[in-house]
């Protein structure tokens, strides 16, 4: 009870009781007729209960004010609760003080928040340009590290004083050269594969990491998968053929990487590309004929030859690997010719290509006398020549032999439910469609 020494007199409190004298006194349950009796008059027994209420209501009291109300708190109310401390952004990977790190390294983060900044730099003080992987987790640089180097990386956001710091890796003995068969600054038709090539076989169980490290971005958007056609040989391609007008940016990000037990890339490649206009051919061998569509729309059907039945041309989905004004041809012992040929364009690496044959236009259009080659006039040879570029698809279809697969690339010759399979990764999701929108009102600006 927090009074003057003198008591709280006359102080009226919770639930009808009194203070008097420094004692808090309650009406007694039973016979009271008065006032007079409940102050003087009442038994020893009626003293007792008062006593011990008295007892516990001045326990109470202690907790309060004189004549005041004990203080209520709502149990759900967590205004006194102190605040959650926000984790901070931290560097997972690489680990701090790490050495003998790999010039390929990304940057993994602990606890990533959107917008987050990764700042690298080395020793002389110099920044590492870079960006951020799309799951939001991983920080990528945007060219290889130096070897032997000391490095620093400091997150943004983080509440966390330290930073981290790692050391490359010295120049390894062994390195591999890395190829894509794609010229910076070229436009290629719409079933253009992105193939790289590997110096000499890499190790199966690296295919994962070297598939996470060989970055393809295209603008727009398409979603894309890749496919190993052996150890030294892997392939990208979209899901349907490239739209045309895409920019291509490719970046073999694999110098520092090991792609066997001691052997590591050599260097990053980077190209840059075009993709041109959609042109697409397609030779019926029931009629003898190729059709030639450019944006959809036919611009030209030419009789052809295809290959006799000793030597059938393959059916299947093909793609212009290779272009030459002129080539020497060259049999084997069972049917031995040597023969310059023009105008030629390659579609598989079995030696099948469509060219200017002037010995069989009366055979064009009406029967196969090739030997697996498709035959067109001179005309018609010149005038694909000059039409085509490297990417354009080229099916056959009707032939008594199948494509093989690999035989040049082949990339189409396979449904996408099925090309995702050679790939080491899992198969990539495509984006759900965004939601439609309902129509613009004829007052609302649809720019």
């Amino acid at each position: 009870m927090v009074c003057n020494r003198g008591g709280c007199p006359g102080v009226k409190g919770a639930a009808g009781t009194w203070h008097e004298g420094g004692i808090t006194r309650l009406p007694l349950p039973g016979r009271i007729s008065s006032t007079k009796e409940a102050v003087m008059g009442f038994n020893a027994r009626s003293a007792r209960t008062v006593i011990a209420v008295a007892a516990l209501v001045g326990g109470l009291g202690a907790m309060t004010a004189c004549g005041s109300k004990p203080a209520w708190k709502n149990p759900g109310d967590k205004s006194d609760t102190p605040a959650t401390k926000e984790v901070a952004t931290t560097v997972a990977a690489p680990a701090n003080g790490a050495t003998d790190v790999s010039t390929a390294t990304e940057i993994g983060l602990a606890n990533a928040k959107p917008g987050s900044t990764v700042t690298i730099t080395d020793a002389t003080g110099a920044t590492v340009a870079g960006s951020m992987r799309a799951d939001g987790q991983t920080w990528v640089p945007a060219t290889q590290l130096k070897y032997a180097t000391a490095y620093t990386v400091t997150v943004s956001g983080s509440d966390d004083s330290g930073k981290t710091t790692f050391t490359t890796m010295a120049k390894p003995g062994k390195t591999i050269n890395v190829s894509v068969a794609m010229a910076d600054g070229k436009t290629y038709g719409v079933a253009m594969p992105v193939v790289v090539r590997f110096g000499s076989d890499v190790s199966k169980d690296q295919r994962a990491n070297i598939e996470k490290r060989l970055l393809v971005t295209s603008n727009p958007p398409q979603l894309g998968v890749w496919y190993w056609f052996s150890n030294n040989e892997v392939h990208y391609r979209p899901k349907d053929y490239w739209q045309s007008g895409t920019t291509l940016s490719v970046r073999l990000a694999t110098g520092g990487l090991q792609l066997t037990g001691s052997a590591y890339g050599a260097k990053d490649v980077t190209v840059n590309a075009t993709i041109g206009r959609k042109l697409v051919m397609e030779t019926d061998d029931a009629s003898h004929q190729m059709t030639v569509a450019q944006d959809g729309q036919v611009i030209r059907t030419i009789p052809v030859s295809l290959g006799k039945s000793s030597t059938p041309s393959s059916s299947g989905a093909m793609v212009v690997m290779d272009k030459n004004k002129s080539e020497v041809f060259k049999g084997d012992a069972s049917d031995p010719y040597v023969e310059t040929v023009y105008y030629v364009q390659r579609v598989t690496i079995g030696g099948q290509y469509i060219h200017a044959a002037p010995w069989s236009v009366g055979d064009q259009g009406k029967r196969n006398v090739s030997h697996g080659c498709t035959n067109v006039s001179q005309d018609n040879a010149i005038w694909l020549y000059n039409l085509t570029i490297l990417g354009d698809p080229y099916t056959v279809k009707g032939t008594p032999r199948k494509l093989a697969w690999g035989d040049g690339w082949t990339d189409w010759d396979k449904p996408w439910e099925e090309y995702v399979k050679g790939s080491a990764l899992p198969a990539p999701v495509e984006p759900a469609p965004a939601a439609s929108s309902p129509a613009p009102s004829a007052s609302a600006s649809t720019n």
